[in-house]
């Protein structure tokens, strides 16, 4: 296999578990969907009864974690990550199941053979893959002739943008991630599957300690300019940003379902 190719930054944020970590925790402290986003991904996911599931960026394995029950009784989960550490943490998470491995992985260059997998997944990570389309075409050839692609992402008006026109003095528009949206990830991905249907998940945060959203941001350093003032000019622009000590910040989920 070749040397993953990614970029500093994202390699950086990634290198333990600590900041996704807290971004998750933020989700479920702060989201006001009851639902929430995993178990809607979880509940409209079109299992296989049999074969093997890839997954690719598992992070900290956080998604499985109440969840493997949903797995079907003869399907086995391969759970894969680019980073190392990740693979290790969520192995530590899950431990030792029969039908879970844990390998670490490129999807720009995957180790597998052509057709092995009857569903892969790629939940909030498309967006940080250097080639794309090179990324795609791979998931494509290690997913069965029948099989399903499942990836989840944020659109372009969530909380990042939102931060950014509150915080910043600049173009706001600039820190914008276009290269996975809801916006424009159909488009992309029917240049290698032939249906692609998109599923919103409806939601926003309430965020009640104006701190966290600062530390929120602290854990996007290197990937999104979000700020350029210093803690107290930022936390004085949220603290007038809040309402009756609530400051509502939008939320831009979904999910598309894609078959060759």
């Amino acid at each position: 296999m070749k040397t993953p190719q990614v970029s500093g930054n994202v390699h950086d944020q990634y290198r333990n578990s600590d900041n996704l970590q807290f971004r998750i925790a933020f989700q479920k402290k702060y989201s006001v969907n009851p639902q929430g986003f995993v178990n809607l991904i979880l509940s409209v996911a079109p299992f296989p009864q049999t074969g093997e599931i890839l997954e690719l960026g598992c992070g900290s394995g956080e998604m499985w974690r109440k969840n493997l029950a949903l797995l079907p009784p003869d399907c086995r989960l391969l759970l894969t990550d680019l980073s190392e550490n990740m693979v290790a943490t969520a192995k530590e998470t899950l431990g030792a199941q029969p039908n879970l491995a844990f390998e670490t992985a490129d999807i720009q260059n995957l180790p597998y053979e052509t057709g092995r997998f009857a569903m892969v997944m790629a939940h909030m990570m498309l967006y940080h893959v250097p080639d794309l389309h090179r990324g795609l075409a791979e998931v494509r050839r290690v997913l069965s002739s029948d099989g399903c692609f499942c990836c989840a992402t944020y659109g372009e008006d969530g909380i990042v943008p939102f931060l950014s026109h509150l915080l910043l003095t600049g173009n706001a528009a600039a820190v914008k991630n276009q290269k996975f949206t809801l916006q424009n990830g159909e488009e992309i991905l029917r240049k290698h599957f032939s249906q692609v249907a998109r599923l919103d998940y409806p939601d926003a945060f309430a965020v009640t300690n104006l701190e966290d959203v600062l530390r929120y941001m602290d854990t996007l350093k290197g990937m999104s300019p979000l700020y350029d003032a210093d803690h107290r000019q930022a936390l004085a622009k949220l603290t007038q940003a809040a309402k009756g000590g609530v400051l509502t910040i939008p939320k831009e989920y979904g999910l598309f379902i894609c078959r060759p």
